[in-house]
Order: C-alpha cells, then structure tokens, then sequence
C-alpha cells in the first residue's frame, strides 16, 4: 500500500505541474498569472482579508500580499475597510477585475473539456472525493507529526533546563 501511495504521490506531483503550465498559459493568454488568477478567483466570492485569501490557497501571506498588491496597483482589485477588523483590509475585485476573472474562466472551461475528454463525469467524481479524503487524511497525519514534534521538543527542552538548573544548583555555595 505504501509503494501505490508512493506512486500517486509522484503521479499527483506530475499532474498539478501539467495543470500549472496549462494554467499559466490560460491566464497568460489573458495578460495575467495564474497566481494572480488564483487570488482573483478566491475573492470573487466575497471580500477577505490577504491572510485569510492566502491560508484558503495554502500559500505564505508574503506572497499573496505582493500579488494583491500588483492587482491594486493594476486597477483589478482593491482594498475595502473590514468591519470586524481596522487593521486588516479586505480584498476586492474591481469591475475590471471580474472581466479579467471571466475572461479567463471561459478559456478554462474550454481547456478543461478538451482535457476531460473521454473521461466519464462519475471517474472524476470518484477521483475527487479521493484526492479530498487523500487530502484530509494526510492534513491530519501532519498535524498529528507537528504536535508529536512540538512535545518531544518541549519535553527535551524541559529536561534540558532542568539539567541546568540542578547543575547550576549544584555550584551554588551552602
């Protein structure tokens, strides 16, 4: 079992990089990137603040704050005033970014039929509840690793002080 996972690690590995070059190509046919069409796409829904976009693409803050940024600075998008936060802006598309979003979205649905072709619509719905609950179960084992880690790294740094303090102890004059 662990080999076959091994193997579709490779093979998702091999397919999000075809999808990102297609992607790249999509959005670049448009004058965008797909990482400026990624960021579009997730607050066409509704306004939200850069580190709320970013932890919704899985990407650092750092980065989507450069892109939503250019966006600004390129008139596709904007920032608004947050109600429940003063500090923390929200990101918006402007009209001219939701023509760019569409512009781009109606290539997609082209490339994605043709990339679809002779695949039945249930195989990709079986493949995506798949890749969901692959997904699910491997943020769980890592976020089971992470807490492992963090205890062992506090129980060695406990011990480590601990150490010091009897060996300071130690020294101390009587």
């Amino acid at each position: 079992m662990a080999e076959e996972l091994a193997l579709l690690v490779a093979d998702v590995f091999e397919a999000a990089g075809a999808l990102r070059r297609a992607g790249e190509a999509l959005a670049g046919a448009e004058g965008q990137t797909q990482a400026r069409w990624q960021l579009m796409s997730v607050v066409s829904e509704e306004s939200l603040p850069v580190a709320r976009a970013a932890r919704r693409l899985g990407v650092a803050r750092q980065g989507v704050q450069r892109i939503a940024n250019e966006l600004v600075r390129d008139g596709l998008a904007e920032f608004r005033d947050n109600p429940d936060h003063r500090t923390s802006s929200l990101l918006a598309l402007t009209p001219s970014g939701r023509r760019a979003l569409e512009a781009i979205t109606a290539r997609a649905e082209g490339a994605h039929r043709a990339m679809g072709e002779g695949i039945a619509q249930a195989d990709l719905a079986t493949l995506r509840a798949l890749l969901r609950r692959l997904t699910e179960q491997t943020d769980q084992w890592a976020a089971a690793e992470a807490e492992a880690e963090a205890g062992t790294a506090a129980e060695a740094g406990g011990a480590k002080r601990g150490t010091r303090s009897r060996a300071a102890t130690d020294r101390l004059p009587e």
